[in-house]
């Protein structure tokens, strides 16, 4: 069993920056991918950044050059950079976390970022 606990969301001014963690409880031994994912109200929950632990990165169009995240396995850890933040970003991030083979994958509770105009 693994806890995922996300932290860093907040209240932000357009054009402002936040940087998201999330700390997994426990080192996960076969793990496949670190991700995340958003989601606002009324809408699915959408990837929006996502690492393989080949270090192969990939982000959604919408926070393509604005977004960067990153890694500490020593800490079990995953970041999110966000910069330039827009009103468009305001959303509950989730913090997602997958093995190797078809596991279901772990989820954080959520830390919510609210960008203001």
């Amino acid at each position: 069993q693994v806890q995922l606990v996300e932290s860093g969301g907040g209240l932000v001014q357009s054009g402002g920056s936040l940087r998201l963690s999330c700390v997994a409880s426990k080192r996960i031994v076969s793990l496949y991918a670190m991700s995340w994912y958003r989601q606002a109200p009324g809408k699915q929950r959408e990837l929006v950044a996502g690492l393989r632990t080949s270090g192969t990165t990939n982000y959604a169009d919408s926070v393509k050059g604005r977004f960067t995240i990153s890694r500490d396995y020593s800490k079990n850890t995953v970041y999110v950079r966000m910069n330039n933040l827009k009103p468009e970003d305001t959303a509950v991030y989730y913090c997602n976390v997958k093995e190797k083979g078809f596991a279901a994958p772990y989820w954080g509770q959520g830390t919510q970022v609210t960008v203001s105009s």
